[in-house]
């Protein structure tokens, strides 16, 4: 019965979007054309593409859902994961590249040097066997050219295929992923909706706050760090300590398409409407325009940590992990803040030592530490092979195996197996710092290993990893 239920949502799905693409050629006929490229809004082939994309990610959800209870659960969900992880990346790097070429030409800027009144300053640069020549005006040229191209898609599909992608990765499997009974017994769709609902609540703390008088001031940056602070914290109180990181990322993310979408975006619209009809342009649309884009250049470096920190269990695994969040948010932006001064030839020498400082700070403050009462002082007798083994039978192999059992994981998560002792005595160290050290396998202790069990492994390893 459910198969032919998902069938026929399948269909129906199609026919919508089908017919909602044949209304929109009509509306887009009806509708007169012309302008520069890019803001015309309200075009088939742009609304094509979208609603051509909502019906693959629809197909491809009521398919998992035909399947999620069968072997090829996992396997879809795993090919979900890699393409919308692709996705995620090569967009991420378009949107971020765009920001740093985009700041670096605004700080790079000649503006004294032959530049003509209507400018604000020009740039000669050599690239790919090229040389180039860009200007910027002040306000706008005389003529808006036809072919004038917008830089947002980069950051709509950004965000688009992150969001999916924490769905693929927490949300499909909050109670494994998102869910730590440690840290707070929530139900998945609880956690959730605080996930998505914190994003439009941070969006408007921080629009809020630019729209008053501390935007013009240094104080503006030590509310902004403390309101980000704030959410890192909120984060590590509901979620898995890992799956705070992804939100306090996705946060970050989220601000980043808002300035563009609601506020980038607009002016600059506003800005060619008024060029093209001839009227007065209002200077604070571009200035206001321009410091949402520096913010959201201050953003990248923060946000490209989060991405890559579940590969990194000593920053999340630590046991404040909201502060070492806070930290590496600092000295990352710190390091931008330094380049960007470089970039416009302003000196300013401790902005990067003080920003490594900070990293360097972080990297000692999560090291591993051997006192008495940790695996390492507990070692009272010789730890054997077939002890060892028996915890990770016990607690491990569900999804580290050629052939997991777990409801999640059907394939062996970064290939890794234990399903021979020489397989655990080659990962020891992987071992060493994911189960005793940072205590983050089993993923939010689903296997329930014991404190124990963990200090038999440090001990085991310890005393030499020996296969006996």
């Amino acid at each position: 019965m459910l198969q032919y239920v998902t069938l026929l949502a399948l269909l129906l799905t199609f026919g919508l979007l089908l017919g909602a693409i044949v209304v929109l050629q009509h509306l887009a006929k009806s509708r007169p054309q012309g302008g520069p490229v890019g803001d015309q809004g309200f075009t088939l082939e742009g609304f094509s593409y979208a609603f051509m994309l909502l019906a693959a990610i629809t197909a491809v959800g009521v398919c998992y859902v035909l399947v999620r209870d069968t072997p090829w659960g996992g396997h879809i969900l795993e090919w979900l994961n890699i393409v919308v992880r692709l996705m995620h990346i090569t967009f991420g790097i378009a949107w971020i590249g765009a920001s740093f070429y985009f700041v670096f030409l605004e700080n790079a800027l000649n503006r004294t040097d032959n530049v003509r009144d209507e400018l604000a300053g020009n740039l000669w640069a050599v690239h790919g066997g090229g040389f180039y020549y860009l200007e910027k005006y002040k306000l706008a040229p005389p003529q808006i050219p036809k072919n004038l191209h917008w830089f947002k898609y980069e950051a709509y599909f950004t965000w688009l295929s992150g969001f999916s992608l924490l769905f693929v990765v927490y949300y499909f499997n909050a109670s494994s992923m998102l869910i730590d009974p440690r840290v707070l017994a929530i139900s998945p769709l609880a956690g959730v909706g605080i996930g998505v609902g914190s994003f439009g609540v941070a969006w408007l703390l921080y629009d809020g706050l630019c729209r008053t008088a501390l935007v013009r001031s240094r104080w503006f940056m030590v509310v902004g760090f403390a309101l980000a602070v704030g959410f890192a914290f909120f984060y590590a109180q509901v979620f898995s300590a890992r799956a705070a990181y992804i939100h306090f990322g996705a946060m970050l993310g989220t601000l980043m398409v808002a300035n563009v979408f609601f506020i980038i975006i607009p002016s600059q619209k506003a800005m060619v409407k008024a060029a093209t009809d001839g009227t007065p342009l209002d200077p604070a649309l571009g200035k206001n325009s321009l410091a949402r884009s520096l913010h959201n250049n201050y953003f990248t470096l923060p946000v490209l940590f989060v991405m890559v920190s579940n590969h990194f269990p000593s920053t999340f695994g630590h046991a404040y992990p909201w502060a070492i969040l806070a930290a590496i948010t600092l000295g990352t932006a710190g390091v931008k803040h330094w380049l960007n001064l470089r970039e416009k030839h302003q000196s300013n020498a401790w902005v990067l030592p003080l920003s490594a400082a900070i990293l360097l700070g972080v990297v000692f403050v999560t090291a591993p530490k051997v006192e008495p009462g940790t695996a390492a002082g507990r070692c009272t007798q010789q730890v054997s092979m077939v002890q060892v083994n028996a915890i990770v039978q016990k607690r491990c192999i569900q999804c580290h195996s050629a052939h997991p059992t777990d409801d999640v994981f059907k394939a062996p998560p970064n290939g890794v197996v234990y399903d021979t002792p020489e397989d655990i005595i080659r990962l020891k160290d992987k071992i060493m710092q994911r189960v005793v050290v940072t205590r983050t396998m089993p993923q939010n202790n689903k296997t329930q290993i014991t404190q124990q069990e963990r200090d038999l492994i440090g001990c085991w390893i310890n005393q030499g990893a020996l296969n006996k």
